[in-house]
């Protein structure tokens, strides 16, 4: 394979299992003049078992903007460049926007050589519906922040998608169980395509506790899946019921003060607030 010049390739490699590697991100990764590698020490060990020898730039989050001049003054001069991330595909929570759009700017071909995904390998065993979801990427580290975003996205009426770090799991399941409803129905995957791969299915509050029931549970990369509410599975022929009675339905399906209060002023037009105040004096 000869791959033409002058022409960007974003290319996903394997998140864990070499075997995922298809044989068109092998060939590419082989002819191309130069690979722009998010990790050069962890690129390298890749194309190493691959053998193959290839000249890397590095390209990670605190470089991109000074790389893109670089790599358009190599594609400039006839070469062929591979974008790759750490693992999966790039610019999924990974650098590389800037350098994709400068690159099409600047009139040059970009090229999809597509591939492994943590985001859609979960989605696609979770057992959650798949016909619409948001993905977040990975939540603010501090409480504070994380509790505010979840916040903002406890309306949307899709399955959402987080990543995380094994670390940081059992916090933002406290948090995701108590803003978006404890009974929420979810999922977690745990080193897709890799050795200790796992996927724990059940409501936000059982999986904060069975990943509290073992340290290993904690260890490694986490996608964490939370199906639509309650709320957006309803028949839309329903009839709606009183404010009282909504209120307790929904609480009673597990969802937070906060959260129940936010959907039933979206139903009856009333204020948040004053909900908020009535379902926690209720319980």
């Amino acid at each position: 394979m000869s791959n033409e010049s002058g022409r960007l390739f974003v290319v996903a490699t394997p998140i864990g299992n070499l075997g995922d590697l298809s044989d068109r991100a092998r060939e590419v990764l082989a002819t191309v003049h130069r690979i722009a590698a998010e990790d050069t020490r962890r690129s390298g060990q890749l194309l190493g078992r691959l053998g193959i020898r290839g000249r890397m730039i590095s390209l990670h989050e605190h470089n991109e903007s000074e790389r893109v001049e670089r790599i358009l003054s190599c594609l400039a001069a006839g070469e062929s460049i591979a974008l790759v991330s750490d693992a999966g595909t790039p610019l999924i929570s990974d650098p590389g926007y800037r350098l994709v759009r400068a690159t099409r700017e600047a009139g040059f071909e970009v090229l999809a050589v597509p591939g492994p995904s943590s985001v859609i390998a979960a989605l696609s065993v979770a057992g959650l519906p798949t016909d619409r979801f948001f993905f977040e990427g990975f939540l603010p580290a501090r409480t504070a922040a994380r509790r505010r975003r979840l916040e903002r996205l406890a309306g949307q009426p899709h399955t959402l998608v987080f990543l995380e770090a094994g670390r940081r799991v059992p916090a933002a399941l406290d948090d995701l169980a108590e803003i978006l409803g404890a009974g929420r129905e979810s999922a977690v995957c745990r080193e897709l395509t890799k050795r200790f791969e796992t996927t724990r299915s059940g409501s936000l509050a059982q999986l904060a506790e069975w990943i509290r029931g073992d340290a290993d549970r904690m260890r490694g990369e986490f996608v964490i899946l939370v199906g639509p509410g309650v709320e957006d599975r309803a028949p839309a022929a329903a009839t709606v019921p009183d404010t009282a009675t909504l209120l307790q339905m929904l609480r009673g399906e597990g969802l937070g003060a906060k959260a129940a209060a936010r959907v039933t002023a979206r139903i009856t037009g009333e204020s948040a607030n004053a909900l908020y105040d009535r379902a926690v004096q209720e319980g």
